[in-house]
């Protein structure tokens, strides 16, 4: 399903011939093109890396005040769709600007605005793998002498590498495919040059071309990730029986507290406020409770199927890549990276051309719109279900083979169960992310079938931002909810007071179990 998109750019490309793919990617514009989407990837992927580590550690391993207040909000922003918050900080800018005629928009807008509504998708897991992480490495750095910033930098940061590489990937990719945002605020990327190609009609070849571009920039961002990940060092805390310390940063904490505030205060703050104003002026629109129920009822369902179809196609690739390691589980994984980093306009096409060739009594069904999700976000899912996977004690499967169980019935008794957690988190961050998808969406959508996220964009496009307000509002609100599942999913929300390590407590032991069980250890 990943190589579908792929496969319709080679097959378009490819009739245009190579003089003419070399001739439209030679140009001045392309140039710019790269230069602008590349340097915005950069600049949004370094701020959500410190953004997210920093809030992860404070979180997880700080005596920061409202720790677990903030464990909850700093995800809330996942759940704003970048062209929602786009509008509401030019909306919210226009109050505050002081010269006439002059807009929020352009390079330094758009690397704001994304860094604010992508930086989750580094702090989620960094911090899931700090609560999981051993303790006792840090503890041992401590008493040979390294100070607190040291052991942070040398032993607590290489345990989780892994996980700030991967949410780094993603949040570049994120960035590199986003269209929404940089729409609204009117910066030229291969997102926005692509969709305005084939939305005019003047120049869908060359648009194709942008679009291979776009995956071959992806594939070298593969492979630098990649090399990353076999360099760095991965310490196993999957059995940590007790959790870290917190660390006493004394006056220090209540500045923590302020830096997550500003930017809760920015990436919530600023919508809020927005969407207050325009639900406060009112729509004249008739009968719009009617279209925002339909519209909501329409986002549920794609949404639904989506994140479904996408799990049931991540759970085979998922423990492939945990169980079985190798080049062509890594070749199967970086494959459904690069349709992940096409744009939706790609996508929904590759997927037209699709349901009218081959699949022709799925064309025009809401089934088609899920397979574009799980096109798009089939590496979501495979990133969760893998985590869980590899998390599963092996031990477990293999004595229920030793005890003549089938492979199947392992599976379905052993493998599966154990891995639900990270199944259901896949679910939920691929059910929530489909809800904010738009291009693909406006596409693929059956005649006659609206979405929370179809309506915004039609209202928004034409400057009726207080018809608008209320299908954001609810999709936010929507959204919520699985970012919130998520959160409580990944274990980082920290229980009440501070974290105290684990103390062990004698009992008796009349039955000699404790002996039975060194013996079986042994």
């Amino acid at each position: 399903m990943a190589l579908i998109p792929l496969a319709y750019l080679l097959f378009r490309t490819a009739q245009g011939g190579l003089g003419a793919w070399v001739e439209a990617v030679a140009t001045e514009r392309t140039a710019r093109l790269a230069t602008t989407s590349l340097l915005l990837a950069g600049v949004v992927t370094a701020a959500c890396l410190v953004i997210g580590v920093a809030s992860a550690w404070l979180v997880t391993r700080s005596n920061t005040p409202g720790r677990r207040a903030f464990a909850v909000l700093l995800a809330l922003p996942l759940a704003v769709p970048s062209y929602v918050a786009a509008f509401t900080w030019v909306s919210v800018a226009d109050l505050w600007t002081a010269t006439p005629g002059t807009r929020f928009e352009g390079f330094v807008a758009a690397a704001v605005v994304l860094t604010l509504y992508t930086y989750p998708y580094v702090y989620l897991p960094v911090a899931a793998a700090l609560v999981r992480a051993d303790p006792a490495q840090e503890e041992v750095a401590r008493s040979l002498g390294r100070g607190p910033l040291h052991t942070v930098l040398t032993v607590t940061l290489p345990q989780v590498r892994p996980a700030v590489v991967g949410g780094g990937l993603l949040a570049a990719l994120y960035v590199l495919a986003d269209f929404g945002a940089v729409s609204i605020l009117r910066l030229d990327t291969f997102t926005r040059a692509i969709f305005t190609a084939f939305s005019a009609g003047f120049n869908r070849q060359g648009a194709l071309t942008l679009a291979t571009l776009l995956v071959l920039v992806t594939t070298v961002i593969l492979l630098l990730e990649g090399r990353t990940r076999r360099a760095g060092a991965r310490f196993s805390g999957t059995h940590v029986t007790r959790p870290a310390r917190a660390a006493d940063l004394g006056v220090w904490r209540w500045a923590g507290a302020a830096g997550l505030g500003a930017v809760l205060l920015a990436a919530l703050g600023v919508p809020a406020l927005s969407l207050a104003r325009w639900m406060a002026r009112g729509t004249s629109a008739g009968d719009a409770t009617g279209r925002l129920w339909d519209a909501a009822v329409g986002s549920l369902t794609a949404s639904l199927l989506g994140a479904l179809l996408t799990i049931l196609l991540a759970l085979p690739l998922g423990i492939l890549a945990a169980r079985h390691p190798g080049r062509l589980s890594q070749a199967l994984e970086r494959t459904a990276y690069l349709a992940h980093s096409l744009p939706g306009v790609v996508v929904g096409l590759s997927l037209v051309f699709f349901g009218v060739t081959v699949a022709l009594p799925f064309y025009q069904t809401t089934w088609l719109l899920a397979l574009a999700y799980a096109t798009l976000f089939l590496p979501l899912g495979v990133g969760a279900v893998a985590s869980a996977a590899s998390q599963a004690p092996r031990s477990l499967e293999e004595a229920a083979a030793a005890l003549g169980r089938s492979p199947a019935q392992v599976f379905r008794r052993v493998t599966l169960p154990l891995t639900l957690p990270g199944i259901g988190a896949g679910a939920a961050l691929v059910f929530l992310t489909a809800m904010k998808e738009l291009p693909a969406t406006l596409l693929l959508r059956p005649t006659g079938m609206d979405t929370l996220a179809t309506r915004l964009w039609s209202a928004t496009a034409i400057g009726r931002y207080a018809e608008a307000a209320p299908y954001a509002l609810v999709l936010v609100a929507l959204a919520a909810v699985p970012t919130w599942l998520i959160v409580r999913r990944t274990g980082i929300l920290p229980a009440a007071g501070e974290r105290e390590p684990l103390r062990p407590v004698e009992v008796e032991d009349p039955t000699g179990a404790s002996d039975l069980l060194e013996g079986v250890k042994a």
